[in-house]
């Protein structure tokens, strides 16, 4: 007789379904097992509101966990950025996968780069970190852009600026590598120029914590380095006290000697969203070897983006 099926909780979106559908697989492969997916709607899904009105942390990630809690599916798929960075009691993320480029891109018409749009270009985003980095970017480089507040899927975007309606758009390359649109991109925008959100292009696949022979074997997908990474991302956010719709960016990576891992540099930057104002730092330590470590290098640095009056442009503090 065959195994029970595990059941994988997603949400409905193209971008959640293909994602969900690689994780389907790859613990398919630890488990031995067959896993189907349980498509769940969530609040974020059906509201129409712009992200940062209908609070942003959490609005896509509730019904998913409701689900785990009431035991209607054995685990759930989030991509990271949109997870609340406080623990949720009962539930575990029992592994992050590696982690796809974090970059953001620009999806343009004539196919442009960011420094070839034309003045007054309009730029759809629904993200206040890239509004703010974008404009900052365009203000000390002499260009003259328009940020417009959009959200929708992925083909919802892209549509703005097929439609002539947009002259670009910007999304995460992680996304549209996993609905294997990526080749539609006219621009990879370094991290240089915009930082991405805390935990952007990374997977959290969560499960009950009493599930030990889940969580076990969900283990197995875990990725280290990507852990200590977005661990110290959303530490950052946490003691920042904002939430997924405020405008920070954050981003760690190792920095290798050859092909030794020596060091963890963390970078955060935080924005009015007209670009007036940043204020963007950076830290360097060794590669944090556990929870507490990655941590505390988020903290150190939000202290001293606080001391250099990060506070005061968060907009709405989270509560």
């Amino acid at each position: 007789m065959t195994e029970k099926a595990l059941r994988l909780g997603t949400r409905r979106s193209k971008l959640a379904m293909a994602q969900s559908g690689q994780v389907a697989d790859a613990v398919s492969q630890v488990t031995g097992r067959p896993v189907e997916l349980v498509e769940i709607t969530t609040y974020g899904d059906v509201s129409r509101e712009h992200l940062a009105q209908i609070g942003g942390t959490g609005v896509f990630v509730a019904a998913l966990r409701e689900a785990l809690l009431r035991g209607e599916v054995d685990f759930a798929v989030h991509s990271l950025k949109d997870l609340p960075t406080a623990q949720h009691e009962g539930l575990v993320v029992a592994a992050i996968p590696e982690r796809e480029d974090p970059r953001d891109v620009v999806v343009a018409r004539d196919a442009r780069k960011l420094t070839d749009l034309p003045r007054g270009a309009r730029i759809g985003t629904g993200a206040p970190r890239r509004m703010a980095q974008l404009n900052a970017y365009a203000r000390t480089h002499g260009m003259e852009i328009e940020t417009v507040p959009i959200r929708g899927n992925v083909d919802t975007r892209i549509g703005y600026v097929r439609s002539g309606e947009l002259d670009a758009v910007v999304l995460a390359a992680a996304g549209l590598n996993r609905v294997g649109r990526i080749d539609e991109v006219t621009d990879f925008l370094s991290v240089d120029t915009v930082l991405p959100a805390p935990g952007q292009g990374a997977l959290a696949i969560e499960c009950a914590a009493d599930n030990a022979d889940l969580v076990a074997a969900l283990a197995e997908l875990d990725d280290p380095f990507t852990r200590a990474a977005v661990t110290a991302e959303r530490s950052l956010l946490a003691a920042l006290e904002a939430g997924c719709s405020a405008p920070v960016g954050a981003l760690a990576d190792l920095l290798a000697d050859g092909q030794t891992v020596k060091e963890m540099r963390l970078r955060g930057v935080v924005g009015t969203t007209d670009g007036s104002t940043l204020v963007q730092l950076s830290t360097t330590g060794p590669v944090p070897e556990t929870h507490e470590a990655a941590m505390a290098l988020g903290r150190e640095l939000a202290t001293e983006m606080l001391a250099q009056g990060a506070a005061g442009l968060m907009g709405e503090r989270a509560h």
